[in-house]
This record gives C-alpha cells, structure tokens and sequence, in this order.
C-alpha cells in the first residue's frame, strides 16, 4: 500500500519519492497544506471505495498511520 500511497502523495506536493516513508509526517515532512491534506484523504476514498470518519482525520499525522488506518478500512 505504501506504493499505492506515494503515487498519490506525488499528485499533492513536490518531494523526492524517497522522502515519503512511514515514518514521514504529512504536514511536517512532507508539507501538505490543510487544503491538499483534505483533498488527498478525499481522492484515497473514492481509490479504496472507503469512507474516511472526519474525527479520525486528526488522528492521521504519518504515513504509516494512514496506511494502518486505511487497511482497518477495508477489512471491514
């Protein structure tokens, strides 16, 4: 999924594929604004056919966050 996530993530903001990593926080790291942090979660919706809960969006703040989040979402 990390693969997945970076293609994405290379749509949204202007970093070296290298630098997206679990470890790599979203606004921190990789320097997503709110705006393009919130049409990211959106785009991955519609990608995973899942439904992202708004009071979790905080909870995201890595990549590997996201990817653990993403993968409870579609065992579901």
């Amino acid at each position: 999924m990390l693969e997945e996530l970076k293609t994405t993530i290379l749509e949204y903001v202007d970093v070296e594929p290298e630098e997206i990593t679990p470890e790599a926080r979203f606004i921190e790291d990789l320097h997503f604004n709110s705006y393009d942090f919130m049409s990211f979660l959106g785009e991955l919706e519609e990608q995973m056919d899942v439904a992202i809960e708004e009071e979790d969006v905080l909870k995201l703040h890595t990549v590997g966050e996201a990817i653990a989040y993403l993968e409870s979402l579609q065992q579901k």
